[in-house]
Parts: C-alpha cells; sequence; structure tokens
C-alpha cells in the first residue's frame, strides 16, 4: 500500500471551494485513476490535506502526471491556494 498525500494551504474563506474540488472528483478519481484505493480530505487549523491511497508507489506517481491530476484537480485548486502545494508519497511496510 502506498499513500499521496497533498498539502494544501487554503485561507480559510476559500476551504469550502477547496472542498467542493475534492467532492467533484472524488469518484472520477476511484473509477479511473489505476491502482487507487482511497481518497480523504483532512482539514486542520493551519491546512487542507488530501491523502490518497493506492496499491503502489509507482501508481502514486503516475497519477501526479495524469490528467484527471494535471488539468482538473491543479486547474481548480491553483486560484485557492496561498502556497505551493507540498507533495509526499508514503508506503507502508
Amino acid at each position: 500500500m502506498a499513500y499521496l498525500e497533498i498539502t494544501l494551504t487554503v485561507q480559510e474563506s476559500q476551504r469550502a471551494a477547496a472542498a467542493g474540488i475534492y467532492e467533484q472528483y472524488k469518484q472520477p478519481f476511484l473509477d479511473t485513476i489505476p491502482g487507487a484505493v482511497s481518497k480523504e480530505l483532512l482539514v486542520r487549523d493551519e491546512d487542507v490535506q488530501v491523502l490518497h491511497g493506492f496499491v503502489t508507489a509507482d501508481q502514486a506517481r503516475a497519477y501526479l502526471d495524469s490528467d484527471l491530476f494535471t488539468e482538473d484537480v491543479v486547474g481548480g485548486l491553483a486560484p485557492l491556494l496561498s502556497a505551493d502545494p507540498e507533495v509526499r508519497i508514503y508506503e507502508t511496510a
């Protein structure tokens, strides 16, 4: 199992819009991205994190190059971000 964690700096006033993008693309992510098994939105006072579950780390890396991510998700989120996102990939032992 592997996880792709994307941390987003979003002003509190923009969080509802960011959550809307998460909801809009959650099911297409699960239905069309190879190896995708889960997607969770984690909201904290200081940021918003999206945790994606994959079968392998290679599939997580491939998602970052997919049209769904680069065009749809990034395109929708870009105007809402206060800073560049932090992207990390983790593998379970």
